[in-house]
């Protein structure tokens, strides 16, 4: 037991806490993994993040897409996934990925589903309810988590790696939204700044706001009521899913090994922090109140390495 703590360490303390930018709770997490499996999340990611970004940075830009720019990218999005299905692209990323799909028996659905929230961010400004908030999630989210997900539970026999002995999906979905809520919470003064808004129109209508009261709330240091409603409504909908999630995790728990285990209660425990941080009542929701520092997040990650048991999960703990 002292062996593997130490070998666990030693994973820790090869962390660059400061040079992981882009997705970086799943980065951190992934540290724990032997390296193989750690470029192939890498190599996911950064595919998944460039797509990603063609959109959003289109919207800071621009407002919005015309209908020109709305058939452009959206032929954009579709070539990508086709390139992907067909393997034909010669480009060195593309190969690059169509490998590790084909190494780590990665399904082609957790990418089916991104494009298609990424064409929806491409017709849609925003969301009308909150139901189309999480089945968007679905995809946006749930995208990158069962990959994840899948990295951590696949087999490996002989040099050659077995699906997960759990559904992936089933397993990815809980944590996806719990995660992509607490993200949307954090990330509301950013988001403003750049154009984007996730908080849907129902319930900001319902609690006597509209989007464009948003950007003054981002902008201004008075935080209305209404807007502190609106994040209690979510902060409630992410501790629904925070409780599935753990639910999960003790679920596929028996069916990953402690590297895998332990990775699963990392990436919870950074977004946990995140959730602690939000107060409904007397939060400000800007961005250097609800961003945990590097050296805050180091330090929960080490919480996790020191308190981690391979017999059972800590999840309910926290």
């Amino acid at each position: 037991m002292y062996r593997q703590h130490e070998a666990y360490l030693n994973l820790f303390n090869r962390i660059d806490f400061e040079k992981i930018k882009d997705h970086p709770n799943i980065l951190i997490a992934a540290s724990f993994w032997d390296d193989e499996r750690y470029h192939a999340a890498t190599t996911f990611y950064r595919f998944m993040r460039a797509i990603d970004e063609l959109i959003d940075n289109h919207k800071t830009e621009h407002l919005r897409f015309s209908e020109d720019e709305k058939e452009k990218y959206t032929l954009d999005v579709r070539q990508w996934l086709d390139r992907i299905r067909n393997s034909t692209d010669g480009n060195v990323l593309y190969q690059e990925l169509t490998e590790t799909i084909n190494r780590f028996r990665i399904p082609l659905w957790p990418l089916e589903a991104f494009a298609r929230s990424m064409e929806f961010d491409i017709h849609h400004d925003g969301f009308s309810t909150l139901q189309q908030f999480i089945d968007y999630a679905g995809g946006a989210s749930v995208a990158p988590a069962s990959v994840f997900v899948h990295l951590c539970g696949i087999r490996e026999d002989n040099g050659q790696y077995l699906p997960p002995l759990f559904d992936v999906r089933e397993a990815a979905i809980p944590c996806a939204i719990f995660s992509y809520l607490v993200h949307i919470i954090r990330d509301f003064q950013k988001d403003q700044f750049n154009n984007l808004n996730y908080f849907a129109d129902d319930v900001l209508e319902k609690n006597g706001l509209d989007r464009k009261d948003l950007r003054k709330i981002a902008e201004n240091e008075d935080i209305p009521s209404g807007f502190r409603t609106v994040i209690k409504e979510y902060h409630a909908l992410a501790e629904q899913y925070r409780i599935k999630t753990c639910s999960m995790i003790r679920t596929i728990w028996p069916h990953v090994g402690p590297r895998y285990q332990l990775s699963l209660e990392v990436i919870f425990n950074l977004y946990l922090m995140v959730y602690e941080r939000i107060d409904p009542e007397k939060g400000s929701f800007k961005a250097v109140e609800l961003n945990p520092t590097t050296s805050e997040m180091r330090n929960r990650v080490l919480e996790t390495v020191n308190s981690f048991q391979a017999k059972h999960s800590n999840c309910l703990k926290f």
